[in-house]
């Protein structure tokens, strides 16, 4: 049995005629009966009551054609949800985003993803860098936006975004006044620094240890605002990316450029190699690089 078949044989039955369905089906009568037919010696069972002028269907045939109806049905159904798919109408994409990256960068993404392509359901995940990495190795995320490095042997990566590492501090303190500062500078002061598995936990350690100081760290935190927060009471220092002097209070905390050398903060998507990328995930990826 094939398609062919029931698509046939469920025309016959709907128009309860041969010429009919031929016509519809753009196929001569003596073809589309013999089509008829070997569907019928297939299944050894007459789905058609041949003795009379009009098509009846046999009890036989009722049952085929309520099925065959359901199974056409199904494949328009698959067709058009396929239809969809390409052309982004539907889909679901699962990403991870570190807290931090996620608050400076995706609100406006996101947005704009899904003014683009509304049926498109996003899923964000929000965990530090090391573990959203886990979950892209283990399958359970589409893509993740990190910060670089990343293991190119593991993952694909695509950058997106560099800007640079800033120093913060409140606007009290001696630094403040400076227009740029080196990390061996600070080697005295108390950092508030994210907590161990985000990328800057580790970042900001390994820049002082190649200024030659291991750094003073008073308070760690998962959430930004938090250790902006502990700057603005004068508590101590810490390292952010330049976009976020866009959000804190420029009177009470004081954003100064790190030279000599200079830090670069460079995003990247990461997907897993091999995986079967969809047709959203591939176009959300493609809507990044535009930014």
């Amino acid at each position: 049995m094939d398609i062919r078949q029931l698509t046939y044989f469920h025309a016959v039955a709907k128009y309860k005629s041969f010429t009919k369905a031929s016509g519809v089906l753009h196929l001569s009568q003596p073809a589309l009966s013999k089509m008829v037919k070997s569907l019928e010696d297939e299944l050894e069972m007459e789905l058609i009551d041949r003795s009379s002028r009009k098509i009846e269907l046999t009890e036989a045939g009722e049952i085929v054609f309520e099925q065959s109806k359901m199974i056409l049905d199904s494949l328009d159904n698959l067709s058009a949800n396929l239809y969809d798919l390409m052309h982004l109408k539907k889909g679901k994409i699962k990403i991870g985003i570190p807290p931090l990256i996620g608050f400076l960068f995706f609100p406006k993404i996101i947005k704009k993803f899904k003014t683009r392509y509304p049926e498109i359901k996003i899923q964000m995940v929000e965990h530090g860098a090391n573990e959203i990495q886990q979950e892209v190795h283990d399958g359970l995320l589409d893509l993740a936006i990190v910060v670089l490095p990343a293991d190119q042997e593991e993952f694909e990566v695509v950058s997106f975004i560099e800007e640079q590492l800033l120093l913060f501090v409140h606007s009290s303190h001696p630094l403040a006044s400076r227009k740029t500062v080196e990390m061996k500078e600070l080697s005295e002061e108390s950092f508030i620094l994210f907590k161990e598995g985000f990328t800057l936990h580790d970042r900001v350690i390994q820049e002082c240890m190649e200024a030659g100081f291991h750094p003073k760290i008073s308070y760690e935190s998962s959430q930004w605002d938090f250790i902006s927060g502990m700057i603005g009471e004068g508590l101590g220092v810490s390292i952010f990316p330049q976009s976020i002097s866009e959000k804190v209070d420029s009177d009470a905390i004081k954003a100064i450029p790190i030279v000599n050398p200079t830090l670069p903060y460079q995003l990247a998507i990461i997907k897993k190699k091999g995986k079967y990328v969809t047709f959203a995930t591939s176009e959300f990826i493609n809507m990044l690089l535009e930014e």
